[in-house]
């Protein structure tokens, strides 16, 4: 068996956390406590298609900004494949907050289609780049 020498002996851990669990029995440690944020909703085939053409890209654009292959992508919109948790947390934050999506990825506010402006949406008041320049249809590159 590989042992990491970085970490302490099962023995001492157990030892602290007892410790530790005494102390804040007596009041005398206080623990941290974090919400947990719910997982993210899920998405069938048509969602994926409908997102990505409202945002104005191609299978392949898209991937990009997702990370991922487009084979993916094209899973995805057949109902081949379900995304990862990781990727539906991604298409999550696209659908809610695509202005902050195309900032972090560098996507030019010319080339955001349909997602690209909406002003009534509280992420355009954050990102001065919005204004009014969004196309509703792209030319694929």
């Amino acid at each position: 068996m590989i042992t990491n020498s970085k970490r302490k002996p099962l023995a001492d851990r157990l030892k602290t956390g007892l410790t530790e669990a005494v102390q804040f029995a007596k009041g005398e440690l206080t623990l941290r406590t974090v919400e947990v944020p719910t997982p993210p909703p899920e998405v069938v085939a048509k969602d994926v298609t409908s997102l990505r053409a409202k945002a104005g890209m191609s299978q392949a654009v898209f991937a990009r900004v997702l990370n991922v292959s487009t084979k993916t992508v094209q899973s995805w919109e057949q109902g081949e494949r379900k995304p990862s948790h990781a990727a539906l947390r991604m298409l999550q934050v696209l659908r809610e907050k695509p202005m902050f999506v195309f900032e972090i990825v560098g996507i030019p506010a010319r080339d955001r289609g349909q997602m690209g402006c909406q002003a009534s949406k509280p992420c355009c008041e954050r990102w001065s780049k919005c204004g009014k320049t969004a196309r509703t249809s792209r030319t694929q590159r």
